[in-house]
């Protein structure tokens, strides 16, 4: 039995979907509206916005990379992929740590929560892959233990 398929898909399923809403609404948001967000001094608000979009796009394509390998059972480059991924729900945090606190609608401001929790949702799931990666007896290896 392949753990990580059995017991591992329908979860990393979940929690990629999820990813993918939040960060597709907060993304979609700063493009936009992106004026309404602090600025980083000396960066004009279309280049934040084009950098914003092309992040996403970028983080995204990770995300399906992670996805796919993980159905064909290319374990350790998925986690990396998926590793990889969740950077675009911590650079949400990004608007506290770099520029101060965005003065946005409740809503758009919630998903820089729902960001960074989707990432940390991720960042669990790819440390309990990666364990049962590694519990995982090779096909040759023969266990001592009775």
């Amino acid at each position: 039995m392949d753990v990580l398929q059995e017991k591992g898909l329908n979860p990393l399923r979940a929690i990629l979907a999820f990813s993918l809403l939040t960060t597709t609404l907060h993304y979609t948001h700063n493009v936009i509206r992106g004026a309404d967000y602090p600025q980083i001094p000396g960066i004009p608000v279309v280049a934040a916005q084009v950098a914003v979009a092309f992040g996403w796009v970028l983080f995204t394509t990770f995300g399906v990379l992670g996805y796919r390998a993980y159905l064909g059972k290319r374990y350790p480059r998925a986690l990396a992929f998926l590793l990889v991924y969740s950077l675009s729900g911590l650079a949400s945090s990004g608007h506290f740590l770099l520029v101060g606190v965005p003065q946005v609608p409740a809503f758009w401001f919630a998903t820089i929560f729902t960001d960074t929790a989707a990432a940390l949702a991720l960042w669990v799931f790819v440390t309990w892959a990666w364990s049962a990666l590694n519990h995982e007896p090779a096909r040759d290896q023969v266990s001592t233990q009775h």
